[in-house]
């Protein structure tokens, strides 16, 4: 099984994500952050991950260290999960609807961290997770995780559903990407 666990403790996050790539969506997601935790749900039973992720972060200041921190690590977990990248498809891509708002993510577990991110918020906080923390966190993820990521938000009015949108693209296209469908590297190179 593809699983890994990190810990990570600065002064403003203590951080212990536990990822298990092939699981069944199975979470423990706690970070002081409400809508947070439920795109981190989201993200983890739309992949078909199983994921623990207890976050203590200075919410005092706001959360800003603890969703970025979080994508670090979480970045981190993904890239020594996967391992050699032996047999996977690589490349994932998925449009999502959430009623009136549709999200794009596109992928490449290349290890080449890049981030293209196209979305506007009109709101400055969902509870109280802030909007602009969402391009934060996937550029976290992306350049920690090794991953080249497309994100655009196409369409929408309401930034619940753009965001949600978002996370669960994001989570269609690992899932696609992570898949194993053979024993050699998609690599002209040979090397990723």
């Amino acid at each position: 099984m593809r699983t890994a666990e990190i810990s990570r403790t600065t002064k403003e996050t203590d951080i212990n994500i536990r990822l298990n790539l092939d699981g069944n969506g199975m979470t423990d997601i706690k970070t002081g952050v409400g809508f947070f935790d439920h795109m981190l749900t989201a993200l983890a039973v739309h992949a078909g991950f199983d994921l623990t992720v207890h976050v203590m972060g200075d919410l005092e200041v706001d959360c800003h260290h603890t969703i970025e921190d979080t994508g670090i690590v979480l970045g981190q977990v993904f890239l020594k999960a996967i391992g050699d990248k032996i047999g996977i498809n690589r490349y994932g891509s998925a449009f999502i609807p959430m009623d009136e708002s549709l999200g794009f993510c596109c992928l490449d577990i290349s290890a080449r961290p890049f981030l293209v991110f196209d979305a506007l918020f009109e709101s400055y906080k969902i509870g109280d997770y802030e909007t602009q923390m969402t391009e934060e966190f996937f550029r976290a993820f992306a350049f920690n995780g090794g991953i080249t990521l497309h994100a655009k938000i196409e369409y929408g009015s309401n930034d619940h559903h753009k965001c949600e949108a978002l996370y669960k693209a994001l989570a269609h296209a690992l899932k696609q990407a992570i898949k194993v469908n053979s024993d050699t590297l998609l690599s002209t190179k040979g090397v990723l």
